[in-house]
């Protein structure tokens, strides 16, 4: 929390959102207005066996925003599951393209689930970690 605050912080005087964010423990820089806030709504899907949102966790391995002359854009997500037999796999990735498509000015969104590299706990905020009393 206190990172993400930083980051928001940092935010240059021409910009409306922050140079940075928070995804699990790596600092991910961000290209648009449009793209902080797909990252801020991605911070309300959870997995449902764990009570902290996929971005803290570090399941999101990537996002791209290709924003259109028409004002319209496509978001592209590269994520992971806490397992690779997680049953909760398609209910997250379309609570995920669902959250997404609401943010004014996406048109589509595509998620792609993948398992390399394998999530582990490291990937988690530090935020998260002590949510769920972890080292």
């Amino acid at each position: 929390m206190e990172a993400q605050q930083k980051s928001e912080q940092s935010a240059s005087a021409t910009t409306s959102f922050p140079a940075t964010v928070m995804v699990g423990s790596r600092e991910v820089p961000v290209g648009s207005e449009l793209e902080y806030r797909v990252w801020n709504a991605l911070r309300e899907c959870y997995d449902p066996e764990i009570p902290v949102n996929i971005v803290d966790l570090g399941l999101v391995y990537e996002m791209k925003v290709d924003e259109e002359i028409t004002g319209e854009a496509n978001v592209f997500i590269r994520m992971t599951l806490t397992a690779p037999g997680c049953g909760m796999g398609p209910m997250i990735a379309a609570d995920v393209k669902r959250r997404a498509s609401m943010v004014h000015g996406v048109a589509n969104v595509m998620v792609d689930l993948v398992f390399d590299p394998i999530w582990n706990v490291a990937m988690m905020s530090e935020a998260a970690k002590l949510m769920l009393n972890l080292p």
